[in-house]
């Protein structure tokens, strides 16, 4: 039955012909005062917007809860259209509920929309962990304030609607709740729904697949071997099993479970999850065989769990309540049980530890959801794949107890065949000299990795050195002769033998000399073991700990070790000295970008190739970082000599690279540094290098460079100026000054543009050309951002209160390249904007035409939340950049400046044309408009006329300090602040 709202209208009495004016005008002051009284205890809604573009809609802490609010309820609408608040009354359906949910949904777009209102029967995300939420239906039906009630759509897992919105409309919802609570309610677009349904259908569908064949094969395991573990293992993996179908609504669509079966069912299921974790953990550890007080815990515990199933019956949110609680427990304490049995060396216990680890972690994922700290869509399917992950890494542990063991396992063995087994399973080749035959026996293992006839190694200890290695055979001989002289000790040594094609495996040999009974040492028995992947890998390694991986040049450390050689020498010997080069490659990341990282490395590998044919046999040539090489030089002692040799590296560099079809063209740097001798250190060498090698750079490039003291301050300068930079972003004593942006309509102050300027201590004032480029570089533009924002944010706080105007001061701070692209930018001015109470829209944020245009799809989605947020948007130096128009549409600016190369008069007859075109395009945007480098009166007599609302410069004045700024606000006129 459609129950049709009730609209109170404001009444209408009409007036018989009044003899007077006066009883005409009390007559309607009567029905204003009546209609007035009507709407006063209403209370309008704030529709929600639904826009076209936007797939799913999270409206839950948007609507009005109304619990225990009868069986009638009357609200107020939201205002429509026309700006009317409305009272509507909806009564119960079924005249027992007494739960309501009001909302209102707008449709701002000029299309007719569907949409499906979706609130789901059980939400694991907020759900508490006592006294826990299990799911039921939640809304009976919905009632509109106009138009057809919404269709109930087919659905097992929640209440869904159908709602059409016309273009334009308000309409309010009135939900009749079957529940007090509502953990959520949403607005999808029903293709998309439609979609998230099945894919997360796929998804338990896989779920469900694996935990079922994961319980089937258990059960088998169990029947093949009658352990006890194995039905335990069995009888979680079931639990499990149906946990997941309860989860995933798959016995809802078997037997049709809805209201108190399904919270039965879900609380039971908890239940025994919580009660087969304890017979596995009891099981899988066979505490009974550690003390008996184990077995009575468990069996204590088992019994007060499974009791929780009759308490399901009576209430299943209490009893699901305490099998949460006592799940969490059981984790907990078993965790503790097994951390104390692998201390003990308990196999069992050490094999559980990975998995139980894991289980704690999920365990601690689900406490987070259940409490609502976690509340992602994915977190309910995903924490039922770890469940069935958990099961699956449990049954792993399980099978390795089901298929180990056989016929040595079972039986017994002597300790005599125990060692040989063990001495097998290791791997090595036995080696027996008989010293009283002088025999030596390893079998045939050695001979077949030496390719050697058979019997070639069973002779005489003295046919070994044949095949040793000629630095191994003196070791060899005196550690055999050492073991014989001294009765005791053991041989542990390390030597190589040479195989039939004249290579040389590396073996190791372990033995102990035998005595016999007259004292003396009768046989020396250990293994042999082939060790050459080892040595080899041990040498790989230490010649890559020191190598280049690509080039096979010495790497940075093997470089610079070989320098201060070079160093020493030069002081010992005082013959020849040292000279340092590095060489880099000039636009190699361009290179690279453009042709892949392949090609880079194969133009890297060429390059070294090249320099290397170049060189002397004593000098070194290393490769310190990317694209940057380094030599040492020895060869050369002459300056014009050396400074030649630089000059035939560089045009080395200059040959074309061919590459494929196409040749590449390349130029590079280089940096010489002299050895002074005295005491100067290496490192100190190695920075008066590069510091020439970066002065090459910043000439231009294609050039080398010799290191001279003047220019050590240079690059100096920058490394100290970043750290006083970031000292004084810190300590807060970066100036922040503020140039006020005039109102042409009345020259009045409007706002300020937030400026940066930096009073340095020692160097005075330092100009923001000269820092900002620094903070670039350095990554300190965001810190420097953020305190601009900041800063500029509390001043405009302080006097939009101090100075309240019709039209509220605003301010404008900008914004670079790294703060747009940083992830964290959104947070920032969340956080700065709820620090200060400032009037929508007035913290204006400026970006520049180029800055936008970088990225705009990146842009858009960015400048979009900080719209939402509050935040003004500006477009600095428009008409600079090349930017199209069709994309300045997408962008949601407010204001535009226009850049100063516009404004300033240069004689040319098109630039009003410009400035027109410029205004009237910002105004048809829906933008205001401000004008920079206003210098003269004439300037912005002239920006009034053409329609611009604001403009800066120097005519009105520069940047000032903020006690300046209040200053001239104070000094405006009253008229003009409340203007």
């Amino acid at each position: 039955m459609r129950h049709n709202p009730v609209l109170l209208r404001p009444m209408s009495i009409v007036i018989p012909d009044p003899k007077t004016s006066v009883i005409r005008n009390l007559v309607i002051a009567l029905t204003l005062f009546a209609t007035l009284l009507a709407t006063l205890p209403a209370r309008a809604l704030e529709p929600i917007p639904v826009p076209i573009d936007v797939e799913a809609l999270d409206i839950t802490n948007s609507v009005d809860l109304h619990r225990e609010a009868g069986t009638r309820l009357q609200v107020s609408t939201a205002p429509g259209a026309d700006g009317i608040v409305r009272r509507i009354e909806v009564p119960s359906r079924d005249g027992t509920n007494t739960n309501w949910a009001v909302f209102a949904l707008a449709n701002t777009s000029d299309e007719q929309i569907d949409r499906l209102i979706v609130a789901p029967n059980y939400k694991l995300v907020g759900s508490d962990l006592f006294w826990p939420d299990l799911g039921s239906s939640r809304i009976l039906a919905i009632t509109p304030s106009q138009g057809i009630a919404p269709e109930r759509q087919k659905s097992l897992e929640a209440d869904v609607f159908l709602v059409t919105l016309d273009p334009g409309s308000i309409v309010t919802f009135v939900a009749e709740m079957t529940t007090p609570n509502l953990p959520e309610i949403r607005i999808w677009e029903p293709d998309v729904y439609e979609e998230t349904v099945n894919a997360y259908t796929l998804y338990r569908g896989i779920i469900l697949g694996i935990s079922g064949l994961l319980a089937l094969f258990l059960t088998i395991l169990f029947v093949v071997k009658g352990t006890v573990m194995f039905p335990a293992t069995a009888a979680l993996a079931w639990s499990v099993l149906a946990y997941l179908c309860i989860d995933f609504g798959f016995w809802g669509m078997v037997f049709n479970l809805e209201g108190g079966g399904s919270q039965l069912a879900r609380a039971c299921a908890e239940v025994m999850l919580a009660a087969s974790l304890i017979i596995f953990l009891y099981a899988y550890l066979n505490l009974n065989r550690w003390n008996i007080h184990y077995s009575h815990l468990a069996l204590t515990t088992l019994i007060l769990i499974l009791g929780l199933l009759g308490v399901a019956v009576w209430d299943p949110s209490i009893a699901a309540g305490i099998a949460r609680l006592a799940l969490a427990i059981i984790g907990l304490l078993g965790f503790v049980t097994i951390a104390v049995l692998a201390f003990q060396h308990y196999d069992r216990a050490i094999l559980l530890i990975p998995t139980w680890c894991l289980l704690m972690a999920w365990l601690v994922g689900a406490a987070m959801t259940v409490t609502g700290y976690l509340s992602n869509d994915i977190v309910q399917p995903a924490l039922g794949g770890g469940l069935v992950l958990i099961v699956l890494l449990i049954g792993f542990t399980v099978m390795q107890h089901a298929f180990a063991g056989g016929a040595i396992a079972q039986g017994l063995i002597s300790d005599v065949e125990r060692k040989a087994l063990a001495l097998t399973g290791a791997g090595d080749i036995i080696w027996d000299w008989d010293i009283d035959r002088d025999r030596i026996y390893t079998g045939n293992e050695v001979e077949d990795l030496l390719n050697l006839k058979r019997g070639t190694l069973e002779g005489p200890a003295r046919d070994w050195l044949d095949i040793l290695h000629p630095q191994d055979r003196d070791r060899f001989r005196a550690t055999l002769d050492a073991v014989i002289d001294q009765r005791r000790g053991k041989v542990t040594q390390t030597f190589r033998l040479r195989s039939e094609d004249g290579h040389f495996r590396w073996f190791r040999l372990r033995a102990r000399p035998i005595i016999g009974s007259d004292g003396e040492v009768i046989r020396c028995v250990g293994t042999l073991l082939d060790v050459t992947e080892e040595r080899t890998a041990e040498e790989r390694l230490l010649h890559d700990a020191v190598h280049d991986n690509l080039t096979g040049l010495p790497n940075r450390e093997l470089f610079v070790d070989r320098l201060r050689t070079s160093v020493i020498r030069s002081r010992a010997e005082e013959t020849s000295k040292p000279t340092l080069l590095v060489l880099n490659l000039d636009r190699f990341k361009q290179v690279n970008d453009s042709i892949g990282l392949s090609a880079g490395d194969s133009i890297l590998l060429t390059v070294a190739r090249r320099l290397g044919r170049l060189i002397g046999q004593q000098d070194t040539l290393g490769r310190l970082s990317g694209d940057q090489y380094g030599l040492v030089l020895l060869s050369e002692q002459e300056p014009d000599r050396i400074v030649a040799l630089a000059d035939s590296l560089r045009k080395a560099v200059r040959a074309p690279i061919t590459f494929g079809d196409r040749e590449i063209f390349l130029t590079c740097s280089v940096g010489i540094a002299f050895f002074e001798g005295g005491k100067q250190a290496v490192e100190d060498m190695v920075t008066n290098a590069e510091i020439a090698l970066n002065h090459a750079k910043r000439l231009g490039g294609d050039r080398q460079e010799v290191f001279r003291p003047i220019l050590r301050p240079l690059d100096k300068n920058i490394v100290d100026l970043e750290a006083d930079l970031r000292e004084a972003i810190k300590k807060e004593t970066l100036g922040v000054y503020f140039q006020p942006i005039i109102r042409l309509e009345d020259q009045a102050v409007a706002g300020f543009e937030v400026l940066a300027r930096w009073n340095h201590a020692k160097r005075g004032k330092i100009s923001p050309s000269e820092f900002i480029p620094v903070a670039e570089q350095s990554g300190l533009i965001n810190e420097l951002g953020i305190y601009m924002l900041d800063k500029g944010a509390q001043q405009l706080a302080f006097w939009q209160r101090e100075f309240p105007m019709q039209q509220p001061l605003f301010a404008s701070v900008n914004l670079s390249s790294r703060q747009l692209l940083k992830q964290d930018l959104i947070h920032d001015v969340k956080a700065v904007l709820s620090r200060t109470s400032l009037a929508p829209g007035t913290l204006k944020l400026e970006l520049t035409e180029s800055l936008v245009m970088s990225n705009p799809e990146y842009s858009a989605k960015v400048l979009e939340r900080l719209r939402g947020l509050g935040a003004g948007l500006s477009l600095d130096d428009f008409g600079t950049g090349h930017s199209s128009l069709s994309y300045l549409q997408r962008f949601p600016f407010d204001t535009i400046k226009i850049d100063q190369s516009f404004v300033k008069p240069n004689g040319s007859s098109a630039r009003p044309v410009l400035l027109r075109t410029i205004v009237a395009m910002g105004h048809d945007l829906g933008m205001s408009v401000v004008a920079e480098g206003a210098e003269s009166e004439n300037d912005a007599l002239e920006l009034y006329q053409l329609g611009c609302e604001y403009a800066q410069g120097f005519y009105f004045g520069e940047a000032v300090t903020a006690a300046e700024a209040t200053k001239i606000l104070r000094k405006m006129p009253a008229e003009a602040e409340t203007a």
